[in-house]
């Protein structure tokens, strides 16, 4: 199995103390706050330090519409950065922090693998340095101010049936996605539908992730719309007193936390926010340290062009002020043959005959290639193409995939052997990138913030996913008037949606063409800067498979190291 050569390869590296990977950062021991031998915390403070500092490249790592195993993103995200350095350029990944729902579901880890990997393993795929207890924590005390409100006499007015603001969870567990809260009398609390959502999707996540400082996690946190009052007026967490709370139980996640690759190489790893239902990027404090720091920022995005790089772009981006300098879409053999529509995956596992070579269904398949490329094309930055190799992947598939990709007029394209060579087979990738980032980035938005949102919406399904048509219920073409009229109808709109298919169907592999897309509810995430438009069938709370990975995890009673991890 992978998760065995993974953890094979694991232990042979000897890790290097986290003073000495800051060190080769630039970070000296005044902004680091160490957690064990080898991880380490950098104060956020530090970027007033580094204000006169030329900028690096900003190089965006994104990906063709994945399969549930993912296509090796985070590998090549490592790898890439690890390349660039054996090129002699200074560079520094950023990466997100794993969630524990895919950890212990279906997907596994996100710490990369084979010789690819950021190191400690158990460290960054379990608990890390807390942070996202933090947000969870603060995510609950909001909620638990709402509910505390109502029970006592309901001081503000609160609307109950206008609550949209959930508790959240770290482990994926399907059974809390609609709960019924406060029975047993009124000793127990004011009773009434909620729901729990897992951390990564929950707004204190994005917003942890989108805060620039710590004035502005504040401010964000201030502006956060639990609610609504009789009179159709937004409640906020300020209004419940509990901004400064929610604030503080968050202060120290701000700083991002600071890990190393196989290969020594400095990896920031901060936030984990889902891209199918937020916004899906790391941080945007670690992407502004690291481009100060090093010549190429190596920076990863969620799921396919559709959510993560779309999102990165039109939200992160704009709110932060980066203009990528290269994007680098990652694809693969497997993927591809998936996208032919022939193959399916069922509760995680392959099937067999997937291994064989097959040129048709890659060719087929290349559909998908040739949809995300254009969607990035949209926003006007080079692109160099990776086919991430797979043991199983004959030359004749890889030709296919590289003649097909070389009619998208992209600026690079390159196969990645990182998996088994480490920086090594990344090198073609890297020098394609170093290439590519002498072109003028000429990023652009998909869309201008005070276009209307039922506009935004459009621009994005039409464009991007290639729907035919959207579609609204009577109840969310409500929430869009009530939206409309006011400063919040200039916010970007982030779609929620599922990352298997370009589609709203995860069944339709491929390109889809001539679908309807229905928004079923609209969100306001007023704190994280951005509404929420759920796509049918999207949920916020995952579900574990079948056979969940976490059956295979537990403790070596001896070393007391974990196993099954990887």
């Amino acid at each position: 199995m992978a998760y065995s050569y993974d953890a094979k390869v694991a232990s042979g590296i000897k890790l290097k103390k986290i003073e000495d990977i800051a060190k080769k950062a630039g970070i000296t021991s005044k902004y680091l706050i160490p957690h064990g031998k080898y991880v380490a915390k950098v104060s956020a403070d530090i970027l007033n330090s580094l204000k006169k500092r030329k900028n690096g490249k900003h190089v965006l790592v994104t990906s063709i519409t994945p399969t549930h195993l993912g296509e090796g993103k985070t590998v090549n995200t490592i790898g890439l950065s690890m390349a660039l350095n054996k090129l002699g350029k200074k560079s520094i990944a950023c990466l997100r922090q794993p969630s524990l729902g895919p950890t212990f579901g279906i997907k596994g880890g996100a710490a990369g693998g084979g010789h690819s990997q950021v190191l400690p393993t158990d460290i960054i795929n379990m608990n890390l340095t807390g942070d996202s207890y933090a947000v969870a924590n603060a995510q609950n005390l909001c909620a638990a101010f709402l509910d505390n409100s109502l029970f006592w006499d309901n001081h503000l007015h609160i609307d109950k049936d206008s609550i949209n603001w959930k508790r959240v969870s770290e482990l994926n567990d399907r059974s809390l996605r609609n709960i019924s809260i406060g029975g047993g009398g009124k000793l127990h609390g004011v009773s009434r539908k909620s729901g729990i959502d897992i951390t990564a999707a929950g707004e204190c996540m994005a917003i942890l992730s989108l805060a620039e400082n710590l004035k502005d996690l504040r401010s964000r946190l201030a502006k956060v719309i639990v609610a609504f009052n009789k009179k159709g007026k937004p409640v906020t967490a300020e209004d419940l007193g509990v901004a400064g709370a929610m604030t503080a139980m968050m202060k120290e996640a701000l700083n991002p936390n600071i890990m190393q690759t196989i290969e020594h190489t400095p990896c920031f790893v901060h936030t984990g926010a889902f891209a199918n239902v937020s916004h899906g990027s790391s941080s945007v404090i670690a992407d502004k340290i690291a481009i100060k720091l090093s010549d190429y920022t190596v920076t990863e995005t969620g799921f396919g062009v559709d959510l993560g790089a779309e999102k990165f772009i039109d939200i992160k981006a704009r709110e932060a002020g980066f203009r990528p300098d290269v994007a680098v879409l990652n694809c693969s053999v497997r993927a591809l043959k998936i996208h032919s529509g022939d193959f399916s995956v069922k509760g995680g596992v392959l099937p067999s005959d997937i291994r064989k070579e097959n040129l048709s269904a890659v060719d087929r398949g290349c559909s998908n290639l040739e949809k995300q490329v254009e969607n990035l094309k949209m926003f006007g930055v080079p692109i160099v193409i990776c086919i991430n190799k797979f043991d199983s992947d004959t030359k004749k598939e890889i030709d296919v995939v590289i003649k097909r990709a070389e009619a998208l007029g992209v600026h690079g394209i390159a196969v990645s052997n990182v998996y088994k060579e480490g920086g090594k087979g990344g090198v073609e990738m890297a020098k394609a990138v170093i290439e590519a980032s002498k072109e003028k980035s000429r990023m652009t938005f998909l869309y201008p913030l005070d276009m209307n949102l039922r506009s935004k919406i459009e621009r994005v399904a039409k464009s991007m996913y290639g729907a035919s048509e959207v579609k609204y219920s009577e109840q969310v073409l409500a929430k869009i008037e009530c939206v409309e009229g006011t400063s919040l109808d200039e916010l970007p709109v982030c779609m929620a949606k599922t990352q298997l298919s370009l589609s709203n169907n995860p069944n339709k592999k491929g390109r889809p063409r001539g679908f309807k897309l229905t928004i079923d509810d609209i969100d306001i995430a007023a704190g994280a800067g951005y509404i929420v438009a759920k796509c049918e069938g999207v949920n916020t709370m995952p579900g574990l498979p079948k056979k969940p990975r976490g059956a295979g995890i537990d403790v070596d009673l001896k070393t007391g190291d974990i196993k099954g991890l990887v």
